[in-house]
């Protein structure tokens, strides 16, 4: 698109903006760029923009995938321009790229790395090209914004650029089938031990081929749609991989990811199969730029998974362990609560998923609680359950749908207390698992938990 005068004039009026939100000491990640597209509806088609982009796009991980990406592209002398304080809509792309340009609205570096909302496609792909787009996966999420896994697939067909090479996960069936005309890779892990013929999730959204309607034979799962298949009737299947994860070896907390029949060996940073699929994304797409096992690893292996989304602290001799568990989203809830079950020892689970974001509009929707799967807590090694906040009765109602005993439940209105009612005796991790918007609340419930830990000591 040409620029013109009113393009200048809006850029010079955000910089402007920038510059003075700065002065009042005020981050300047999301105004500038809401001005812009405000005032000029087509901002981002006139800005110039890098020469090379990568986004990353889908429903969990994106911002884990882009803070690996970016890690390893600074250690390795990249200069580029990213969004990773601003937000994922049109408006935080266009801050980004304002930040990134001269007066001329010319970009001043060559290389972006843009987390992308799936759902605002419609807004950023008219305009914005990525020369690489990874998507994680596609799962439900908010039914209020984003309705449904098919729906969303649609929209990203739909707008994805066709020039745009797509860095997609091979066992997530949905994402697979993304725009089928673009040039494609595909990432994925090799059947584990742990994957089944049998799916236990409560939601698996798509069990009918996406060509014929007949019925999909899966050659194993994962969880809910993860995994690979084939159709009973036609040709359609799982892709063939391209980056493919062929051992895990939870001992050692290494794994093989092999390409092109060469196979080489890379550190874990934990081992919660989504951060492996975090890591295997961020390897693919840093490969296919041209970096080399020897310039990622190093840095994937001294990776620390931000502490708003995982921590892990021993106080004497009791684990705390924070989980970002996406209230409104039944999948992201549903691996948290999987994780739980699976770790080894006796386990107090604080379960604060109120999204506190929609809460404040009033506007929260509780049918994600009957797509998530609670029964996975009803585990013998989990001895107490305590969640509290608005919605504290709902969440009790689908506890006691799991038919986890009342007496290992706890619930009420106010969060701060809760850990009174906490019972450490014979517990060997306290796991507190929270929404997006809780971090303040995780944090003030982690001090009070180390604080009863380090109280129970003293007595003793």
């Amino acid at each position: 698109m040409k620029r013109n005068l009113k393009f200048y004039i809006v850029l010079y009026l955000a910089k402007l903006s920038r510059i003075a939100l700065k002065l009042i000491g005020r981050d300047a990640t999301y105004f500038p760029g809401k001005l812009a597209v405000t005032l000029c509806p087509d901002f981002l088609g006139r800005i110039d923009k890098p020469k090379t982009i990568i986004g990353v796009t889908g429903t969990n991980g994106k911002t884990t995938v882009c803070n690996m990406i970016e890690d390893c592209l600074k250690e390795n002398e990249y200069d580029f321009i990213d969004n990773h304080l601003g937000s994922n809509i049109n408006s935080g792309l266009a801050s980004t790229l304002i930040q990134g340009a001269n007066l001329l609205g010319k970009q001043k570096k060559d290389l972006a790395v843009f987390e992308i909302d799936e759902r605002s496609a419609v807004k950023i792909y008219p305009y914005v090209t990525p020369t690489y787009l990874v998507c994680t996966n596609l799962f439900r999420d908010s039914l209020k914004r984003n309705a449904h896994t098919e729906f969303i697939s649609n929209i990203l067909t739909n707008n994805i650029p066709k020039e745009t090479k797509l860095i997609l996960n091979g066992d997530d069936l949905i994402v697979s089938n993304l725009a089928p005309n673009n040039e494609r890779v595909y990432f994925g892990i090799d059947r584990l031990e742990t994957d089944s013929e049998k799916c236990e999730n409560i939601v698996r959204d798509i069990t009918v081929c996406p060509k014929c309607d007949s019925k999909l034979e899966y050659d194993f799962v994962r969880y809910n749609h993860v995994g690979r298949a084939h159709c009973s009737k036609c040709d359609f299947a799982s892709p063939t991989i391209n980056y493919e994860v062929t051992n895990i070896d939870f001992d050692k907390m290494k794994m093989k990811v092999k390409n092109k029949e060469k196979e080489e060996s890379y550190d874990l940073i934990n081992n919660n199969i989504i951060n492996i699929y975090n890591m295997l994304a961020t390897i693919t797409v840093l490969k296919e730029i041209g970096l080399t096992r020897n310039q990622i690893n190093p840095v994937l292996k001294n990776q620390k998974i931000v502490d708003t989304r995982y921590s892990k602290e021993k106080v004497k001799n009791i684990e705390i362990i924070t989980q970002l568990s996406k209230g409104m989203n039944p999948i992201a809830c549903s691996r948290a609560f999987d994780y739980v079950r699976k770790e080894e020892g006796n386990k107090a689970v604080f379960v604060l998923l109120d999204d506190l974001h929609e809460a404040a509009n009033s506007s929260e929707n509780i049918a994600w609680h009957y797509d998530t799967d609670y029964e996975f807590l009803n585990s013998e090694s989990i001895k107490q359950i305590l969640t509290a906040g608005a919605r504290y009765l709902d969440t009790y109602v689908r506890l006691q749908m799991a038919d986890i005993p009342k007496e290992k439940i706890v619930y009420q209105r106010d969060e701060m207390s809760l850990v009174e009612k906490l019972n450490i005796e014979g517990i060997d991790t306290v796991f507190i698992l929270h929404d997006l918007y809780s971090i303040d609340l995780k944090n003030q419930i982690k001090k009070k938990v180390e604080e009863k830990i380090l109280e129970k000591e003293i007595k003793n």
